[in-house]
């Protein structure tokens, strides 16, 4: 993930804030009276009742989301939040505010391009490779390492399992996404907002759906289920239903308002799986009384916790199956450092003692998100990837440019995961040229594969928890498949509970390595990185309950008692 995205790096891991749908305010807008503020209900308040305090706090509700008591409000009240907050049916209220922008390369997901500025990475290494079925296939060690080029004689996916890609958008024009692509369900909650997203490309600054303007939401979705069609790549399940729930900016940022409500889509609209490679701004850790936090603070972060939480808890009781990426923050989850980043807008960061047991990064520490830590092709744990046994769940491939330490794979693209990615991201990037055509000295990073009737597919390299969570959804959704029952009339699905303990039980167990304290000083890390790997071979703080199999997962019976 990156800035904006899981890990706090610095290309695709989500940056989340607190914004109205739609209200996006630019940053050089002129002074106005009016503000819009998120504001969350107490436990058990019904919506009239909040409604009705937050006119009495001198707010107008603009639209609400009464299964998880949020609402987008307006007011013109200097003092309104202090009086939101302040009233006891209401968790509190958080303005919209500007932020800035993404860095042009993320600090983890793009460390290849980063590392190239200067001299671009001669050849692309000899990274493990996987068994060709697509042109492509044999660059996805990632496929091989989870044994999806196995699963798939058994299953590829069923097309009425859907899974929802809550990301930047999704390229529907790539000849690999297309054919998977779920039109009538997809939906973008996330308008541009010109303060980070730029000007708007259509007059109601709410792209179409099939369309991604950042990237990071084709990438997860071609891990998880470009088709096997004998054209670019295939994904872990290539038969499976892709939906688009553009929840993120296209700069990257992902907004309160808009995940809740992707969330609640979700939930709502019969969603199999949903993958989350982002967390929440503008806070590392959102904490419930921090004392280095101000009182305004402290409710604004109460409101993200509740908001997040619930919409969680509702999508899973809908019957979808949650996966987050756990962070590229090189960080044990169980035992985080003093935040030193946050808040990352609107006032200076500060130092911030971090309780364990009142702050929570979200989604990933959520109730019922499936957390996932990132492995190179050698195996090792990513050496920017969370872990710690109190947050973890499963390892699986995410990329690892500096695996391979005293091999020709050190520091090669070949250690990342390939994927799909929009030719003008592409192109803003500079890696392909107006005319279409790869750039010299990128050879090695981007690739192009066209059709006899010149229609064309774009992919590149990433790393990041962001590229293993989807590796770990795409075997969710083939236990779906394979074990998934018919739902009413139409339906057809698999309790979220029963899909998690079968990834669990099918995961390929991973002992600790030895030593226990892993150090990075041969790939150029200094302390910060050290991690300490505790727990058993069935269970530790850097594999979970193993690295997911997806051959396993579609070949081993359900238990008895378990139930679809």
């Amino acid at each position: 993930m990156s800035k904006r995205f899981t890990a706090r790096t610095v290309a695709t891991a989500a940056v989340l804030a607190l914004t109205a749908t739609g209200l996006g305010v630019p940053a050089n807008a002129a002074p106005s009276d009016s503000r819009t503020f998120t504001v969350v209900a107490e436990d058990g308040v019904a919506a009239d009742t909040a409604v009705a305090a937050i006119k009495a706090a001198g707010g107008t509700v603009v639209s609400r989301s009464d299964e998880v008591g949020m609402f987008q409000v307006s007011s013109d009240r200097a003092d309104f939040a202090a009086r939101a907050t302040a009233a006891p049916t209401l968790i509190g209220a958080a303005e919209q505010k500007a932020i800035g922008r993404k860095p042009k390369l993320d600090r983890v997901e793009q460390e290849h391009l980063r590392a190239a500025a200067g001299a671009r990475a001669g050849a692309a290494g000899a990274a493990k490779k996987g068994a060709k079925l697509d042109p492509l296939d044999d660059k996805l060690w990632g496929l091989e390492m989870i044994r999806a080029d196995k699963a798939r004689k058994i299953e590829p996916g069923d097309r009425r399992v859907t899974v929802g890609v809550l990301d930047t958008g999704v390229d529907a024009s790539n000849p690999d996404i297309a054919p998977n692509f779920n039109w009538s369900l997809s939906r973008n909650f996330a308008p541009d907002l010109t303060d980070v997203d730029g000007p708007c490309e259509v007059a109601s600054c709410l792209d179409p759906v099939g369309t991604d303007d950042g990237g990071h939401g084709t990438h997860v979705a071609g891990t998880i289920g470009a088709a096997a069609n004998g054209f670019g790549l295939s994904g872990v399940a290539p038969n499976v239903s892709l939906v688009e729930l553009k929840g993120g900016q296209d700069s990257g940022y992902f907004f309160l308002d808009p995940v809740v409500n992707a969330l609640v889509y979700a939930g709502r609209s019969g969603i199999d799986v949903v993958n989350m490679s982002f967390y929440v701004d503008p806070w590392l850790y959102n904490c419930t009384a921090n004392p280095a936090d101000s009182p305004e603070d402290q409710a604004e972060q109460r409101a993200i916790i509740k908001a997040m939480k619930r919409a969680l808890v509702f999508a899973h009781n809908k019957g979808v199956t949650l996966v987050g990426a756990l962070g590229n923050n090189n960080e044990d989850l169980g035992a985080p450092r003093t935040d030193v980043t946050s808040p990352d807008y609107g006032a200076d960061p500060y130092p911030r003692p971090i309780d364990n047991e009142s702050c929570w990064d979200l989604p990933t520490e959520g109730p019922h998100v499936i957390g996932v830590s990132s492995v190179g092709p050698s195996g090792k744990k990513s050496d920017f990837s969370n872990y710690g046994t109190e947050q973890i769940s499963v390892a699986a491939p995410g990329g690892w440019f500096r695996d391979g330490f005293g091999t020709d794979t050190f520091r090669t693209d070949a250690n990342l995961i390939l994927s799909s990615y929009p030719k003008h991201v592409l192109q803003e990037e500079g890696s392909v040229d107006a005319d279409g055509n790869i750039v010299a000295g990128f050879e090695d990073s981007v690739f192009k594969q066209c059709k006899a009737n010149g229609e064309c597919g774009y992919y590149t390299y990433l790393q990041g928890t962001s590229m293993a969570s989807p590796h770990a959804a795409g075997v969710a959704a083939l236990i779906v498949s394979r074990y998934g029952k018919a739902q009413g009339r139409t339906g057809f699905g698999m309790s979220p509970d029963q899909v998690e303990q079968h990834l669990y039980r099918t995961a390929a167990e991973h002992a600790c390595p030895e030593p226990r304290l892993q150090q990075y000083r041969n790939e150029g890390r200094d302390e910060t990185y050290d991690a300490y790997c505790a727990g058993g071979v069935n269970f530790n703080g850097f594999y979970g309950y193993g690295i997911v199999d997806a051959y396993s997962a579609v070949k081993t019976p359900l238990k008895p008692n378990a139930r679809p």
